[in-house]
């Protein structure tokens, strides 16, 4: 049996090396003429790299370029962005909110700046809210997300916020559920054991003998993980990549991953070949470091719709991979690690008065239907219930204009609207209140992961790194 030793650093040690030498973050709007380079060093730490795109990423920043530099005890790193609309950051109160979560990131390992003049688009990532959690994960199948939230509106539990991803025949989901009768979580414990006995019925109602269904319900705690983080973790714990049939001859994308061996550094080289995508450098990172990777250098750039992505990377133990069976590993982690967010199906974008039981309503009209939910977004805008649903016919294939119509028509009955949303842009299937939903739908993603970041970190995956 190999055994390793790693140096041991006292936390108070680290905290000491922050004050002395605090991060310094750098945003330059001057050296070229169609992105802003954000520029941090700061002293070095594990969990580092992704605290910082991590930052970047919940701000809906497009990172098209990076340089990294983490080998020995300082971190040196370069990111190219602009916002969605492909423009510089250039408002001072963004450049300053910015600063400090980068700041904080480093030191406290969350965020918690002051976002006051900030407006409703940049709220605090990390809040503190009286909820329930479910967390699950299980076979995909047609009509999942409609059995379990009627169950949940049944059982008087409200969805006020849930995000959902599925990948190779398997479904991993984080909702947010409030007391309908006690406003807040939910905490009667025979209550909650008969919510969560009750949802695993249904999850298992349908898995076959080699499934892994898992339905937990937690309840706010002091730990936080980032939620697509933990979407990542949570399907990564349910062994999603196994299932992976990989064949870039087959497929409509193509993802190419090739490790190297550097010996003479003492590196792993990591090379990934993909389609470029939003959150894509996210993604990477976020699974190296639950792999417990360390990367100690590192570029990403992207040519027209490709995006390339090279890391230099060891164990935590300070092992390289040596072994075929880890090279296969990791592959498969990254493959899939990437092809989870990817978008499928098309994109309708639901919103209504928020109200018990309305997405049990929602999900209920695409299941009648014949329509597959591929993944999904929901939160609460003020008054209003706001989702974003990417859905497929139950043989995964797109949905015709017809059938969008149809369940437009149904959905309006119960005081909803529909809009059917391509390359991010509403469609001509808006209503007449489209003008009022445009003005929010940006927002969504931001109040979502306002409702979702305070997550119980009890059930973590034990390779995790909070």
């Amino acid at each position: 049996m190999d055994v390793s030793y790693g140096p041991y650093v006292d936390p108070e040690l680290e905290l000491l090396v922050d004050r002395l030498h605090p991060p310094r973050v750098c945003i330059d709007n001057d050296s070229y003429d169609d992105c802003t380079l954000v520029k941090v060093d700061s002293a070095n730490k594990h969990g580092i790299l992704l605290a910082m795109v991590q930052v970047l990423t919940d701000l809906d920043l497009v990172i098209s370029k990076s340089y990294i530099c983490s080998d020995g005890r300082w971190f040196m790193d370069v990111f190219h962005v602009t916002d969605q609309h492909g423009n510089k950051i250039t408002d001072k109160n963004l450049i300053h909110y910015l600063q400090q979560s980068i700041c904080t990131s480093r030191i406290r390992g969350k965020t918690q700046v002051k976002t006051a003049n900030l407006g409703k688009q940049m709220r605090q990532k990390h809040i503190s809210i009286e909820h329930t959690t479910l967390e699950m994960t299980t076979t995909d199948r047609p009509g999942l997300l409609s059995e379990i939230s009627a169950v949940l509106a049944e059982l008087r539990c409200h969805v006020s916020a849930a995000v959902a991803w599925t990948h190779n025949t398997r479904a991993a989901c984080i909702i947010h559920v409030e007391d309908d009768l006690n406003p807040g979580s939910i905490m009667d414990p025979q209550r909650v054991d008969r919510v969560q006995a009750q949802l695993a019925t249904v999850v298992n109602a349908h898995h076959t003998n080699s499934g892994r269904p898992s339905v937990k319900l937690s309840s706010p705690a002091t730990g936080q993980t980032h939620a697509e983080r933990r979407l990542h973790q949570l399907m990564m714990a349910d062994k999603d990549y196994e299932e992976s049939t990989y064949d870039p001859g087959r497929k409509p994308y193509d993802i190419v991953v090739t490790v190297e061996d550097c010996q003479e550094k003492g590196y792993s080289i990591l090379n990934i070949t993909s389609p470029d995508r939003p959150k894509l450098l996210f993604d990477t990172v976020c699974t190296l470091t639950d792999l417990q990777y360390v990367v100690f250098h590192a570029t990403v750039s992207s040519k027209g719709s490709v995006a390339f992505q090279e890391y230099y990377i060891r164990k935590k133990d300070g092992r390289t991979l040596t072994s075929e069976s880890q090279i296969q590993a990791i592959t498969r982690c990254i493959i899939a690690a990437v092809e989870r967010r990817v978008s499928h199906g098309l994109r309708l974008d639901v919103r209504s008065r928020n109200r018990s039981g309305l997405l049990s309503d929602v999900t209920r009209v695409f299941r009648e239907h014949g329509l597959s939910i591929a993944g999904v977004e929901i939160g609460i805008h003020g008054e209003k219930a706001v989702g974003s649903f990417h859905v497929t016919d139950a043989g995964g294939h797109d949905v015709g204009p017809s059938m969008v119509e149809s369940v437009k028509k149904e959905i309006e009955k119960f005081g909803g609207t529909v809009v059917l949303v391509v390359n991010g842009s509403s469609s001509n299937h808006a209503s007449n209140n489209s003008t009022e939903y445009e003005g929010s739908r940006s927002s969504l993603r931001t109040m979502l992961w306002s409702h979702l970041e305070r997550l119980s970190s009890k059930f973590q995956t034990s390779n995790s790194q909070s």
